[in-house]
């Protein structure tokens, strides 16, 4: 009963009925006795007439009670609203200070009643919010040290393509250490590298060559869009590719290396062996089993010359022979060799390259498109002119490169067919770099990886 009475509800029920007496009391005192007899008392000392049956009337009685408890109740529910007014500033701060990012306010109270309980539940609430706000501080510094620190160079742009974001290996790849936070990415890409700006647009990830401070650097883009803050926003990672694709080539040349160490055990060691059974039936004069020991053994050798000379085309390429070279003989001789739908129109000018290398190359890679699983006319080979390069694209509709694989797509030997040496784009990157060219490789929007092969328009 105690702790009904301390509560809010219990003091609001005290308080009407305490109201209530009060009026009945007042309209009594009024009507009846002792303000009928007081004024009487007051008349008769100050020897004048005063009227006081109207007091005593329903309405006039009623209208005496008015004039006296309404001052009283005004006087009263200023008593009563003014800690209701003082929590109602307090709150009002408080949200402001919520809203300006302070969750170190809190409001000191000692009630006992729903205001009480009120006033220290948005203590508890405030200090939830402080220690969540130190918990994602932390985690934010934490995220921006590693974000920072990272090779990876990591912009971040706006709807707009503004810069929101960048670290401090986009500054130094981008701006020379500068800040780039409200440049326009465009106008990034146009300082920068042509071949870099085409990637960039075709917004696919993609393996690419670019000269940087005179040394050809390797760069793996990744672009991703999501929506942050109920805006889009779109991230792009740019990881530098030419100390790991140099690492996995010395890795690559060592498997290459034990792989043929393996092969020549395998086939030496038959040869041998059948070198000495001969050399042991001529001994004995057998001279009629000595023909099966010779074809075993020119069986093993071709065997042998086989496997070797796959791997010999990459280490054996020759310089190119660099002549002019029209378009339209080249399509049709290529043509021969290999079914592909050609893409808009070829070029009037003729091309200054060596056919026999770049149409070995278009063949490894209109076959590879072919292996994709695409359909014939799906393949598609076009030629156009880019700035100072002849930019001759094989696209298919296949499933494309994982990110995995597209990183290693370009390292001698590397291969996702379990029957293949993986010669066909180590060779074509051969070709096209000899040619003072690059190799490309990105997927397509709507499925598929296009490769393109940019060659030099003029002797180099």
């Amino acid at each position: 009963m105690r702790m009904q009475m301390k509560s809010l509800q219990g003091r609001m029920a005290l308080l009407a009925g305490l109201a209530t007496l009060t009026g009945a009391l007042v309209y009594a005192g009024v009507t009846h006795w002792p303000l009928p007899q007081l004024i009487d008392a007051v008349a008769a000392l100050l020897q004048v007439q005063i009227e006081t049956g109207w007091l005593r009337t329903p309405w006039g009685g009623l209208l005496a009670t008015l004039l006296l408890l309404v001052p009283i109740a005004v006087w009263l529910g200023s008593r009563l609203t003014r800690p209701f007014l003082r929590l109602l500033r307090a709150l009002e701060g408080a949200v402001v200070s919520y809203r300006d990012g302070d969750f170190g306010f809190s409001i000191a109270t000692r009630r006992q009643d729903e205001i009480g309980d009120l006033i220290r539940m948005h203590n508890q609430l405030g200090q939830t919010l402080r220690e969540q706000r130190q918990h994602l501080v932390q985690r934010e510094l934490l995220l921006d040290t590693v974000v920072q620190k990272t090779p990876v160079a990591l912009i971040l742009t706006d709807n707009h393509r503004h810069v929101t974001y960048a670290n401090i290996a986009a500054r130094q790849l981008f701006n020379e250490g500068k800040s780039l936070e409200g440049e326009h990415f465009d106008s990034l890409l146009d300082s920068g590298s042509e071949v870099l700006r085409e990637i960039v647009q075709s917004g696919r990830d993609a393996l690419f060559p670019i000269e940087m401070d005179g040394a050809e650097e390797t760069f793996h883009v990744s672009q991703r869009a999501f929506r942050l803050q109920g805006r889009p926003h779109h991230l792009y990672l740019f990881r530098r590719m030419t100390r790991e694709l140099s690492r996995q080539e010395v890795a690559t040349w060592k498997r290459v290396i034990r792989v043929i160490s393996h092969e020549l055990n395998n086939s030496l060691a038959p040869i041998s062996s059948l070198a000495h059974s001969g050399a042991e039936l001529a001994r004995r004069g057998d001279h009629e089993r000595l023909p099966g020991v010779f074809s075993s053994i020119s069986e093993r050798a071709r065997h042998l010359h086989h496997f070797i000379s796959g791997y010999a085309d990459v280490a054996k390429l020759p310089a190119p022979r660099i002549e002019s070279v029209a378009w339209a003989g080249f399509i049709e001789a290529l043509a021969l060799h290999c079914t592909f739908r050609l893409r808009g129109e070829l070029p009037e000018r003729d091309g200054y390259f060596d056919a026999g290398q770049v149409e070995q190359a278009l063949i490894n890679l209109i076959k590879n498109a072919h292996e994709s699983g695409t359909d014939e006319d799906e393949v598609t080979l076009s030629i156009a002119e880019v700035g100072s390069y002849w930019r001759i694209e094989v696209a298919d509709r296949g499933p494309g490169m994982s990110e995995a694989v597209l990183s290693q797509a370009l390292l001698p030997f590397y291969s996702t067919k379990r029957s293949g040496t993986g010669l066909g784009l180590a060779l074509a990157r051969e070709i096209a770099e000899a040619h003072g060219g690059r190799l490309s490789l990105n997927n397509r929007r709507r499925g598929g990886l296009r490769v393109t092969l940019s060659l030099p328009m003029n002797e180099t």
